[in-house]
This record gives C-alpha cells, sequence and structure tokens, in this order.
C-alpha cells in the first residue's frame, strides 16, 4: 500500500484559483460548437456545390487529427508537468484501437468472406473457436470499460517498475520505446490472435449501425471533438489542484519533495496512468474512423511523431500540445500528397528548430509576444 503523505510545502495550500477566467470558457463553447454544431452543418446540410460545404474526406481528417490532439495532450501532460518523457505512448494508443478493433470485427458476424461468426483473418488461418481473451468483445460497454483498462493497467505495471526503481530521463525513454517495439513485434504474429500484419479492417458496423455513411463519420467527428475537451477539462483541473502543484514540484526538484515528505511514485503513477488511458480512448475514436488498426500504430516512429507534437505546440501549456497535433498533421496531410519524399526531412527540421531556438514551442512564442505587446501598451 503507498501512503500519501500528509506533511506540507507551504506554498501548495494556496487558494485554488478558478478552472478557467471567462474567456476561457467562452473559448471552450465556441469549440464545442463548433464541433457539435458547425461542423455538421457544413457537412449534411450545404450541397457539395455550396462554397462553405465540408467535404466528407476533410471531415473524415478533422475526426483524426482531434484523436491525435488527445495524444499530445496526453504527452504534454506528463512531460511539460512532470518531466516525464515518453517514447512509447503510441502502444496504449494502439491497444486502445486493438480493444475497439475487436468489437468491430464481431460487429460484422455472418457477413464476412466466410460467412462464419468468427472473424476472417481467423478462418483463413484455421481457428475453430475465439480466444479467451476475445471473450467480452461482443459487448460495447465491455469495450468501453476495457478501452481504459487495458492501456491503464499496461501502464500501472510497467511504471509502478519504472518509478520505483527510480529510473528517469533519457533512460526511461529508452525503456518505453523499447516496450512498444517488442508489444510491435508480438501482434506481428499471426498466432497471438489479432490479425498479424494486417490487424482488423473491413469494419461495417457499430451498435448495429452502418459505418460508411456521412451520418456516422460526422457523428464520430463530433464525440471525437467532445472527448478532447473533456480531456483537457480533466487535465486542466489535475493541475489546478493540489496535485498538479505537487507534480510542478517534482518535475522540479525531486529531491527536495522527497525530503519534504512526498514520496513521489503515486502522483508520478498516477499521472502515467491517466494519461495512457487518454492514449487508449483516442485509439478507441481512430478506428472506426480510418477502419483500420494493425501493428504498425505502435511503431516507435509514431511514438516519436506523438512527442514532437507536443513539443512544436509548448509541452508545457495546456492548449500548445493540441495546436501542435494540428500544425503537424496537417502540414504531413498536404506535404505528404505535394512533396511524398521530403515529409521526413521537414519533421526532422522542424523539430530541431523548435529544440534549438523555440523551446518552448509555439505556446512560449505567444506568450512572449503577448507579454512584449502589453509591455508596449503601458
Amino acid at each position: 500500500m503507498i501512503d500519501m503523505p500528509r506533511s506540507d510545502f507551504s506554498g501548495l495550500n494556496v487558494p485554488s484559483k478558478p478552472l478557467f477566467s471567462r474567456a476561457g470558457w467562452a473559448a471552450l463553447l465556441c469549440a464545442a460548437l463548433l464541433v457539435c454544431v458547425v461542423v455538421p452543418v457544413l457537412n449534411l446540410w450545404l450541397p457539395p456545390d455550396h462554397a462553405l460545404h465540408l467535404s466528407d474526406f476533410m471531415v473524415g481528417l478533422l475526426g483524426k487529427i482531434l484523436t491525435y490532439a488527445i495524444c499530445a495532450l496526453a504527452i504534454g501532460m506528463i512531460w511539460g508537468q512532470a518531466g516525464i518523457l515518453s517514447l512509447g505512448h503510441g502502444l496504449f494508443f494502439a491497444l486502445g484501437g486493438y480493444v475497439m478493433g475487436m468489437y468491430l470485427m464481431r460487429q460484422i458476424g455472418a457477413d464476412g468472406v466466410y460467412g462464419s461468426a468468427l472473424p476472417d483473418f481467423m478462418v483463413f488461418l484455421g481457428w475453430t473457436e475465439l480466444p479467451w481473451y476475445w471473450a467480452l468483445s461482443h459487448s460495447f460497454v465491455a469495450t468501453l470499460l476495457l478501452v481504459v483498462l487495458v492501456p491503464g493497467a499496461l501502464a500501472f505495471l510497467f511504471g509502478y517498475l519504472a518509478f520505483r526503481s527510480r529510473i528517469t530521463g533519457v533512460y526511461f525513454s529508452i525503456i518505453t520505446q523499447a516496450l512498444t517495439l517488442a508489444a510491435m513485434l508480438l501482434f506481428f504474429r499471426n498466432e497471438t490472435g489479432f490479425g498479424g500484419n494486417n490487424g482488423f479492417t473491413d469494419f461495417r458496423r457499430i451498435l448495429g449501425f452502418p459505418l460508411a455513411t456521412a451520418e456516422m463519420r460526422v457523428i464520430l467527428f463530433a464525440i471525437s471533438g467532445v472527448t478532447l475537451l473533456g480531456c483537457v477539462l480533466l487535465v486542466r483541473w489535475l493541475l489546478k489542484s493540489k496535485f498538479g502543484r505537487v507534480l510542478h514540484a517534482i518535475r522540479d526538484a525531486e529531491s527536495r519533495v522527497m525530503f519534504c515528505g512526498y514520496n513521489p511514485l503515486p502522483y508520478k503513477l498516477s499521472l502515467w496512468v491517466i494519461s495512457a488511458a487518454m492514449c487508449g480512448v483516442a485509439g478507441a475514436l481512430y478506428v472506426p474512423q480510418v477502419g483500420i488498426i494493425n501493428p504498425s500504430e505502435m511503431s516507435p516512429a509514431n511514438s516519436i511523431e506523438m512527442a514532437i507534437w507536443a513539443a512544436v505546440g509548448g509541452r508545457a501549456s495546456l492548449i500548445g500540445p493540441i495546436a501542435g497535433a494540428f500544425l503537424v498533421n496537417g502540414a504531413k496531410s498536404v506535404l505528404t500528397v505535394s512533396f511524398p519524399e521530403y515529409w521526413l526531412f521537414f519533421l526532422g527540421a522542424l523539430f530541431i528548430v523548435v529544440t534549438l531556438f523555440m523551446p518552448n514551442g509555439l505556446a512560449g512564442v505567444a506568450q512572449q509576444a503577448w507579454a512584449k505587446l502589453r509591455r508596449v501598451r503601458a
């Protein structure tokens, strides 16, 4: 049993400030209206030839980026607020995707190529029954729970062993990268029952409703947007609380925190598990929108790219990682079509520029510009 300390820093008992200012709540409300009202209207109600019509492709792309933004927010939370750099969060994202993919595969039923209740890849590989770990895959409620519990349980086990052993810095980052690489190699094997290198695809329905409709695409987009806003509220609440202030102290001087009677383990572990669960939820929202999940989502390169999103936007801010996810993935959508051979060079150059000249990301640049503007006005 890990006991929370009762001793306190004198600076940690300051009165809690409001979660957001009026402008902040107004921005959240505008964002909610954008994802729940404006985008659906532009896509479903306006004719395709209208100047303001939003295409199905764009809705799908924005929905996918919204799930990436949840991952970027999770990375920014642990990296910027607790000083924990993970290069393996793509694993938690993929695990959430696989849990949802298992449910979607069961939803296909006998409509597959082989007309069997088993998924097509299992029939092809000679499986005669579902593995035991597919037992709850028919239940949507169980799927929603497992989307959070599976990444969270793995993160708890790994995090407890790592943080208890005081593994920090670059060593921790390398171990997280090794973890996701090992998981990717495991999922590539056909005998694991996860579709091998092809993964899961050819999804048809969710809750009995067809996936390949404009209405369902908009619904999934809106759910992704609302989930992102919910994650923003959760992270803001955590960081404005005493819990968040202790995390900041651990990030800046962990040894001093321990001398003051605090055990950093439960704080770091709690934040680590929450961030993994957020990525699992993001993966579950990603899969029905893109229509496929395979082991390549666990690639270490994907996890590194998530860290780049947070770094570009500003890992120490709340909105910065979200902006970074939209900026980098928006550029990726354009450059991989126009100049596909140069995308990785652009991404590497962007990371170098941010590291050397914008250590606090775009959010830091915006804060400095705003501070200078206020001084000029004063």
